[in-house]
């Protein structure tokens, strides 16, 4: 299935890469039973759905073309990105303009299309997937993880930029406080020889959620892979792990183990986890703040809503 209009298949766009893959398998269920029929995915940040805040991301990087990693079943995802001209004749007799130019944002993005994870057998099991639908000339593919949503954009660009000049795969990372590293995958990072930007570090491992007290540095996964094409073989040869799932950073530690470069650039703007409800109503309220529709009137109701003094019966909506 597919959607939009890509650019010339043999380029590469600007960050290195042509093909962005997003996996969006999973059941979404700690948003139950709001996913029961409705895929986490698209579930809105204010008026647009996550997915499509991640493929504007994706398109916004030199990507012309972006594979949905869907679960048996589950199309929703993918139709959005699919015209709906009887939505945008309705919208345009009507003069509601503005909202057709919204509706039309995502099909014009760049080329859908999906692939499909039989199992959820884990994160390496699912970017795998992608490998068939790749053109042989393609050395690299992006990976975004549609739960994180990392602001403002534009670390895809400078993924690109580093792999150009070291080669190999790179990783984005957070900074995060060392009370909460025990809920991320954590990077084990030197400095780049003669490198004179400390954003940028060498990848010597991973450990996945460790103790405080055991954890390499405080720079966690931030959901965004820029990955050498070589990944797909050293998915191939690790072995399944916790709960017969393919890990992608065991996939990773082998190509460190091989000899193969890995860097990480550390992000240093804002991720918000739309994962879970906490994270995902964060999101809602730092974009609607960011909007000239919405902002003014949240933020005074937000600052009337956490005075001391509030008082819900004289609050009008």
């Amino acid at each position: 299935m597919t959607a939009g209009a890509g650019a010339d298949e043999t380029q590469s766009g600007r960050s290195g890469f042509r093909t962005a893959v997003v996996p969006a398998a999973g059941l979404g269920t700690r948003f139950l039973p709001a996913t029961k029929t409705v895929p986490k995915e698209l579930l809105p940040v204010v008026d647009t759905p996550g997915i499509e805040l991640v493929a504007a991301e994706a398109a916004e990087s030199g990507a012309d073309r972006l594979v949905i990693v869907t679960s048996p079943g589950k199309d929703g995802v993918v139709a959005h990105f699919v015209e709906d001209l009887v939505l945008e004749s309705t919208l345009a007799e009507r003069g509601k303009f503005h909202l057709l130019e919204k509706v039309r944002k995502a099909p014009g993005l760049l080329n859908v299309s999906s692939v499909v994870q039989e199992e959820p057998l884990g994160l390496g099991h699912a970017v795998a997937q992608a490998e068939a639908v790749l053109d042989p000339g393609e050395d690299a593919i992006a990976v975004l993880l549609p739960d994180d949503l990392v602001l403002p954009c534009g670390v895809l660009e400078e993924m690109g930029r580093v792999r150009r000049e070291h080669g190999g795969t790179v990783l984005c990372a957070i900074d995060v406080p060392k009370d909460e590293v025990s809920a991320y995958g954590v990077f084990d990072v030197a400095p780049v020889d003669g490198g004179a930007d400390p954003n940028v570090l060498r990848v010597n491992g991973m450990v996945e959620k460790p103790a405080m007290a055991d954890a390499p540095s405080t720079y966690a996964a931030a959901g965004r892979y820029l990955l050498d094409r070589a990944v797909f073989d050293a998915l191939r040869r690790i072995e399944p792990g916790a709960g017969g799932e393919l890990q992608l950073t065991d996939a990773i530690g082998l190509l460190i183990a091989d000899g193969h470069p890995v860097h990480v650039v550390v992000h240093r703007g804002s991720r918000h986890d739309l994962g879970n409800p906490g994270g995902y109503l964060r999101a809602a309220v730092d974009f609607a703040l960011e909007r000239d529709e919405y902002g003014p009137a949240l933020r005074e109701w937000l600052t009337r809503r956490l005075a001391p003094d509030w008082n819900p019966q004289l609050t009008t909506s």
